[in-house]
């Protein structure tokens, strides 16, 4: 029986003392003042207890590139960000494109985790095949989504049958949007900031072209159609759109496209390379707009480890992809909820309550008695400066380095158990 005392937890927008009790995987009080002579105290001294956080799109590089990360570490680096739920990528070798390799997939997840860890399966053999996998028979494996994330889907059709057999199944399906056609071997946004760079340019017609296309799909199918780390001004607008038509679609972005643009990219800095690339200053308002009004429903980190030296190549040789899971909390209750842009309410709904809601996890969205003890406890009040040495991820691969930042995460509890402590004194 553990008793967290001296807690801050958010009701009805305000912060407020409570101290939370903990028996059986499970919370079994929530009150100002809990006292219980035979558990172990966890003293939080007025740091903020929030459900643990939910990131819908990790890549955990495990079975394949293990070199990048494996599962045992992303899930470390997870819990140091405060999450206690992620939806891993099929982008692995192999590929979870069948029913059994979902399930072999989802084994090694739960024997190398600390945290809870969802299955996204492929929708095509490898990622790329025209013909879709068994989306029936993976869904029945435990494949809570389906994606070929790092890949868009070229081909209109195999698009249909994929959406056709993920409402049959009641799943969603996340796309990642990219018109191979339209890429022209691009390493970042198309723009003055390009130009001024020499380096090739991705249009942001890649990714709302291809949107456009599935939209049509989508209200044709009704399938839950759920976009992945959205990034243009027009993808907002089509979403937006999309939304009042009925059509049911829902829409993330990364803490990377809500802080960043092109603009910051001031040289061959490959920190910077990811995909979709970081776009013009006017797509990043209108994520952030999208995100404030709801017609982005979420954040998802797409955390992407990659080894120093593949980053530490130029922005043409280097792949593609940024770690994420430890900093964006931190980094997005800094600059968006302390500048007054948005509530640290509205931040919570959509790091928790939205991706719950929306790919119906089983997952806590509140900290209230009978609720799983899924847990984070964040230090609202200090700076700290991200570091790579703080890192539990392999992928050091961020341009958030010497950031300073607001909510250090002190403590995470999965199913009872405390999975992540950094001892710090408040």
């Amino acid at each position: 029986m553990q008793l967290i005392k001296n807690a801050k937890i958010l009701e009805h927008g305000n912060l407020v003392k409570r101290d939370v009790l903990i028996e059986a995987k499970k919370i079994i009080q929530v009150a100002e003042n809990v006292t219980q002579e035979d558990a172990d105290i966890f003293d939080a001294k007025g740091a903020f207890l929030s459900s643990g956080l939910v990131d819908v799109h990790v890549h955990f590089r495990e079975p394949g590139f293990n070199y990048k990360e494996t599962i045992e570490t992303g899930s470390k680096a997870a819990a140091h960000g405060g999450f206690t739920t992620v939806l891993a990528m099929p982008n692995l070798n192999p590929v979870p494109d069948t029913a059994a390799r979902v399930a072999s997939q989802i084994k090694l997840n739960n024997k190398s985790s600390n945290i809870h860890i969802a299955q996204y399966g492929a929708i095509s053999a490898n990622l790329t095949h025209q013909n879709i996998s068994d989306i029936v028979g993976m869904s029945e494996a435990g494949a809570v989504a389906f994606s070929n994330d790092g890949k868009g889907v070229q081909t209109a059709d195999t698009m249909l049958q994929a959406m056709i057999a993920a409402a049959k199944v009641d799943k969603p399906l996340a796309a990642h949007l990219e018109d191979d056609s339209l890429l022209h071997h691009g390493v970042m946004n198309a723009g003055k900031q390009s130009e001024k760079l020499n380096l090739p340019g991705i249009t942001g017609l890649a990714e709302s072209s291809q949107l456009a296309r599935d939209l049509v799909l989508a209200k044709a199918t009704g399938v839950h159609y759920h976009v992945a780390h959205i990034s243009t001004k027009t993808s907002v607008e089509l979403v937006r759109i999309a939304k009042q038509q009925g059509i049911n679609v829902t829409a993330e972005v990364s803490p990377h496209h809500i802080l960043l643009a092109d603009t910051d990219i001031t040289n061959d800095n490959a920190l910077y390379k990811m995909n979709p690339p970081l776009r013009s200053q006017a797509d990043r308002q209108a994520v952030v707009a999208g995100l404030l009004d709801g017609t982005i429903d979420m954040i998802a980190t797409d955390h992407a480890p990659h080894g120093l030296d593949e980053k530490s190549k130029s922005f043409v040789e280097a792949p593609f992809g940024i770690t994420g899971i430890e900093t964006s909390f931190q980094l997005l209750y800094t600059h968006l909820v302390k500048s007054g842009i948005m509530t640290l309410e509205t931040l919570l709904d959509r790091m928790i309550t939205a991706p719950i809601t929306a790919f119906h996890l089983n997952a806590p969205k509140v900290i209230k008695s009978g609720n799983t003890a899924d847990l984070a406890l964040f230090d609202l009040d200090h700076t700290v400066t991200i570091a790579t040495e703080d890192f539990e991820s392999k992928g050091k691969n961020t341009p958030f380095i010497g950031w300073q930042i607001y909510g250090q995460t002190i403590a995470t509890w999965v199913d009872g158990v405390i999975v992540y402590t950094n001892n710090f004194e408040l």
